[in-house]
């Protein structure tokens, strides 16, 4: 059982909460990869995939929305990293050449449209004053690198 198969009955609102986006959203990208799964492996029918084009799908919204790394996302579904690392690749590119969803491009990511405030620390060594009077009280007993 895949993790689309606990997420499928949930109310649309603990749906959205769980994954990042409504569920005909959801609906309409399983189609869109389907279709595109159908046109890759037509023509030989090779192994059977190990996740659901649902799971594929949930596997690449976590690595989007939480920048989990591939061998954590590979690990909770059973796969190599670079399985995962393929899986999520596919369905970028097939949901982006569908022209239906797109993400944001690196110069726009790059765009300096926010504002920042930095804070600056000065965390440079200081030197302690120790007590010229009363040294004994604070004497460790352990001389200057000398035994």
């Amino acid at each position: 059982m895949g993790k689309y198969e606990n997420l499928k009955g949930k109310p649309a609102a603990r749906f959205k909460s769980a994954v990042g986006i409504n569920k005909e959203t959801f609906e309409e990208m399983t189609e869109v990869l389907r279709e595109g799964y159908k046109r890759r492996h037509s023509k030989h029918n090779g192994r059977r995939r190990k996740l659901s084009i649902e799971d594929m799908l949930l596997a690449t919204l976590e690595y989007l929305r939480e920048y989990r790394t591939y061998e954590s996302i590979g690990a909770s579904y059973g796969l190599s990293k670079q399985n995962i690392h393929k899986t999520i690749k596919w369905v970028e590119d097939e949901l982006i050449t569908s022209g239906l969803f797109s993400l944001p491009g690196k110069r726009k990511l790059m765009k300096p449209d926010t504002e920042y405030e930095v804070i600056i620390v000065d965390t440079t060594e200081t030197p302690i004053e120790r007590p010229k009077k009363g040294q004994k009280e604070y004497y460790s007993g352990k001389k200057n690198g000398t035994r």
